[in-house]
């Protein structure tokens, strides 16, 4: 991987266009961080690039900046593609081109699940300069909508793949193919990859044969990126819990002196688990919200404006939320449920601790968690420590009884609204997860 240099003060300093600069500038953004100064001059040089950082470390604008800088030298049809995993993060994306390009007139479009097809198909007849898409729904307009909806793919000049090691595994590597094959070929556009973890998927395309008539791929990673996987405020802790105890354990947590104030994202691995855990922490008063794919996108969008305001002091979210979201008020992240990927807790940890403020992390462990949790001990070269601040007998004593039938009523709403089942008639439908 390469390095770069400390001399590039500023980003004019990059040859980032001037209103561009200035554009940053009125958004307080006038340092580029370390990935910004490796990959703008060589984006900008036509250069293919691999960027690899830590979540809010300004990837975004490693790739945005050189984008809008060539597209302002010839603003006219569409110019590149950004593709993420999750909607809400090409929501992050589009808002943030948007705001760089309000002052050039730029249009962008917005391509994700759970919004009117027929409406983007309109939105993409008109040949918006940047696309920021999922590739589950942009391959849902490929195969179904007519060459005056996605002929303007074939002229792009950039693909950029966001989240790229995401990406890159098998849950979209059909949905991901489509998409490229509607873009003109490898050799006549930029392909830009940007990760928060640089997987062996990732690092086989740095070793990936040149492109004839094209310069180098540059390939950058922060450096020591690995050596610190989380932020040293972090303090990370686990608490055995019984499996049928676990959400009385949690009310308590988040109830309790320490935390009754602390804005806090429970991570689940499981949409129904989402669901029950809103349903019974908002019957018992405690101001929730969630984020999961089984919810409409109106309501995932409702769902992260409530919390960023403070609407509400809790979400509960499976790893639709772990990604890149730029949620910086977080103090508390509670695992409620254990990923096999250790890299998915470094990700979920990466919600709280950011800027260098303080953040706990809390695991509950059960029985089969135990290799899981060493498994992470050893990704993050730290052993956690145990959480003391809840006792069995105050779980029992003030929370089971009332944790309980609060969660037998969201049991048996959730079962007369027959929760879960218009997914899966659609992925019947589909014959596939969708995105």
């Amino acid at each position: 991987m390469a390095s770069v240099s400390e001399n590039s003060g500023n980003f004019a300093d990059l040859k980032v266009s001037k209103w561009l600069v200035e554009a940053l500038h009125s958004m307080k953004i006038t340092q580029p961080t370390a990935i910004q100064k490796a990959c703008i001059p060589k984006i900008l040089e036509g250069r293919d690039c691999i960027g690899g950082a830590k979540t809010g470390s300004g990837k975004t604008i490693a790739f945005a900046a050189p984008m809008l800088t060539k597209w302002s030298e010839d603003p006219s049809g569409m110019f590149g593609i950004v593709l993420t995993p999750t909607r809400e993060l090409a929501m992050q994306i589009a808002e943030q081109f948007t705001a760089l390009g309000s002052s050039m007139n730029i249009r962008v479009a917005r391509v994700v699940g759970g919004e009117s097809i027929v409406d983007q198909a309109l939105e993409l007849q008109k040949k918006p300069h940047f696309i920021v898409a999922t590739p589950g729904r942009l391959a849902h307009h490929i195969m179904n909508s007519g060459d005056d909806t996605i002929g303007g793919l074939r002229r792009l000049k950039y693909l950029v793949l966001d989240e790229a090691d995401i990406l890159l595994t098998d849950t979209f590597t059909d949905d991901l193919a489509t998409c490229v094959g509607a873009l003109p070929p490898k050799s006549s556009r930029q392909n830009l990859l940007f990760t928060a973890t640089v997987t062996d998927q990732v690092k086989q395309l740095q070793h990936a044969a040149a492109t004839p008539g094209k310069p180098e791929l540059f390939s950058y990673e922060v450096e020591k990126m690995d050596d610190v996987a989380i932020p040293r405020t972090l303090k990370t802790t686990y608490l055995l819990v019984p499996e049928q105890v676990k959400e009385a354990y949690l009310y308590q947590i988040l109830t309790s002196s320490a935390y009754n104030e602390a804005s806090a994202i429970v991570f689940v691995n499981r949409t129904v688990t989402a669901e029950i855990l809103r349903r019974t922490l908002k019957d018992l008063d405690v101001r929730v919200a969630s984020l999961h794919s089984q919810m409409p996108q109106q309501e995932r969008t409702n769902s992260l404006h409530r919390f960023r305001a403070n609407a509400a002091r809790v979400l509960i979210a499976t790893d639709v939320a772990s990604r890149g979201l730029d949620i910086p008020t977080v103090q508390l992240v509670v695992n409620y449920d254990i990923s096999a990927n250790p890299d998915t807790f470094i990700h979920r940890a990466g919600r709280t601790a950011r800027a260098g403020r303080a953040g706990e992390s809390i695991c509950f462990v059960g029985q089969r968690d135990v290799s899981r949790i060493e498994a992470i001990e050893e990704r993050i070269n730290k052993k956690m420590t145990l959480f003391t601040d809840v006792h069995d007998t105050a779980v029992i004593r003030k929370a089971l009884n009332k944790v309980t039938a609060a969660k037998r009523q969201s049991l048996m709403a959730m079962e007369k609204e027959s929760f879960g089942e218009r997914r899966k008639i659609n992925d019947r439908k589909n014959g596939k997860r969708t995105v």
